[in-house]
């Protein structure tokens, strides 16, 4: 368990932050930078839970998804294993929960017949915008997995979530129904 007794440390003061075993890295890093694009999804998630009051399905998968997200952001916050311990790291139940819960939803979605464009409901508007954050943590995560070790499964989470968030905005579309499609051209 985690304890937060005092919010800040001055450590960071110097623009170094401490990973996850006390190794100090420059704020900026592909690691942190990493991570933190996964903190700023799951703050987005947080907001499209408020729009979830009614859905308890949604919230009850979108919470599931946010504490993902944080042992997603222990994962990459720890760059090397010491030996006596094991790190906190994404496993295969979570990308296999992730791809069950796109396959439910979108087996009661109307087909596609376009690209939809991020709106509808409110709730399908922040879902889209938590799919675009989540696209960017993946690029941000696969920017340092060309740089350093990064968990397979991390980088399989984070692609499938933002299929999940997709289809779970079209879903809150009244699964679909409300998508407003893309027409291409039409204003040439």
């Amino acid at each position: 368990m985690v304890k937060l007794n005092k919010i800040y440390t001055k450590t960071g003061d110097t623009g170094e932050t401490g990973l996850v075993g006390g190794t100090r890295v420059p704020k900026h890093g592909l690691r942190v930078v990493a991570y933190g694009e996964v903190d700023e999804a799951n703050t987005m998630i947080g907001i499209a839970r408020c729009h979830t009051r009614e859905r308890k399905e949604l919230d009850a998968m979108l919470e599931r998804i946010q504490h993902d997200l944080f042992d997603l952001g222990a994962d990459l916050a720890t760059a090397e294993t010491k030996p006596g311990g094991e790190p906190l790291r994404i496993v295969a139940s979570q990308v296999e929960r992730l791809e069950k819960e796109i396959d439910a939803m979108n087996a009661v979605l109307s087909p596609l017949t376009s690209f939809v464009l991020p709106g509808g409901t409110d709730l399908a508007a922040t879902l889209h915008f938590a799919r675009t954050i989540a696209r960017r943590a993946e690029r941000a995560v696969c920017k340092l997995a060309a740089k350093e070790a990064v968990n397979p499964l991390a980088i399989q989470y984070i692609n499938r979530l933002s299929d999940h968030l997709f289809v779970m905005a079209r879903a809150a579309n009244e699964n679909g129904a409300l998508d407003v499609l893309w027409e291409p051209g039409v204003n040439r």
